[in-house]
């Protein structure tokens, strides 16, 4: 059974400006629940919808000034994060070992924020000939279902054996840790360190690798195009950036083969065209012919690149949301 999505009215509306900016008016007949001056959040209104109880927010748009300064602190404290990971690493490494339960949980934690550049994990886990390997299972933002298996160190899977004993599936597998203990310890490692700042730091890591791979100097406006689309694409896969699929995903897909089918006959018909231009410019070796025929050149390179557009998810578009971990289940 569904259930019914109440209507929003202003006295259940936050509105959060500055304290010397004027506040909006409610409509004509009501008043906004609260008004607020936060300056440390870049919400603009919130309100708590009645279905699941979650926190809505009014954001600032992308290419707004104060949101583009936002990501620019963003990138600059992944920035620093680049020149102590080495040592944050040795130290969770280190922590593995630990005889506090609390300590061993955190640093599992860590591992996994970093390994696998996701902010939550979950909950089972197999012995896979010689490798260790950890299989995840869960729901994460927009209830989009993240499926992975991932060979992981031994003694990492040594631990999470030790976390699932006396714990039945619905249990939380990290239940001594929170998320208010978990950033403590991180702002303690590096001011302003979250794991959304290793989220930010390996997606940055990653798209800067594929770039160096896939560019060349030499390479046309075009081709150079499709290196940037195809490193956001290693950088999606990274950070699970992936859409719940749509209700009309066989039309969109019927849709897609049509485009595929069109640019076939494109590509046939701008060769057969580049074959009668070659005779042309041939015969005459003026210089329309020959300009006629490089056109003709372009358009086919163009056409024969890849759609690498379609359907990839571009890093730093998705959204990100916290997780909890004293949420992992057993």
């Amino acid at each position: 059974m569904g259930m019914l999505k109440r209507r929003i009215m202003p006295e259940d509306v936050i509105i959060n400006v500055g304290k010397g900016a004027k506040v909006p008016a409610p409509p004509p007949g009501h008043r906004w629940k609260e008004v607020r001056h936060d300056n440390t959040v870049s919400w603009l209104a919130s309100w708590t919808e009645n279905v699941l109880g979650q926190t809505k927010y009014i954001m600032l748009n992308p290419s707004s000034k104060l949101r583009g300064e936002k990501d620019v602190q963003k990138y600059e404290i992944a920035r620093r994060l680049k020149s102590c990971i080495d040592e944050i690493r040795h130290n969770y490494m280190k922590d593995w070992k630990s005889k506090d339960i609390k300590v061993c949980q955190r640093s599992v934690a860590l591992y996994f924020i970093d390994k696998l550049a996701c902010e939550l994990v979950t909950r089972e886990k197999r012995q896979d000939g010689e490798e260790f390997v950890v299989e995840f299972d869960f729901l994460g933002k927009d209830s989009v279902r993240y499926t992975n298996a991932v060979p992981v160190e031994k003694r990492v899977f040594k631990n999470l054996e030790l976390f699932m004993e006396n714990k039945a599936p619905q249990d939380n597998l990290f239940d001594k840790l929170s998320t208010s203990t978990l950033n403590k310890h991180l702002n303690k490692l590096m001011d302003g360190l979250t794991a959304k700042v290793f989220r930010t730091y390996n997606a940055s890591e990653t798209l800067q690798e594929q770039l160096e791979l896939l560019t060349e100097a030499d390479m046309s406006l075009p081709e150079k195009l499709l290196a940037y689309n195809r490193a956001n694409r290693a950088v999606a896969v990274l950070c699970n950036h992936q859409r719940a699929i749509p209700k009309n995903f066989d039309k969109q897909m019927e849709n897609l083969e049509n485009k595929i089918e069109g640019k076939k006959e494109c590509i046939r018909q701008c060769k057969m065209e580049i074959k009668q231009l070659k005779s042309a410019y041939n015969s005459s070796r003026t210089k329309k012919d020959k300009q006629l025929l490089d056109r003709r050149k372009r358009r086919l390179q163009k056409l024969e690149l890849p759609a690498e557009e379609a359907g990839g998810a571009s890093y730093g578009q998705g959204r990100e949301q916290a997780g909890r971990p004293g949420d992992l289940q057993a």
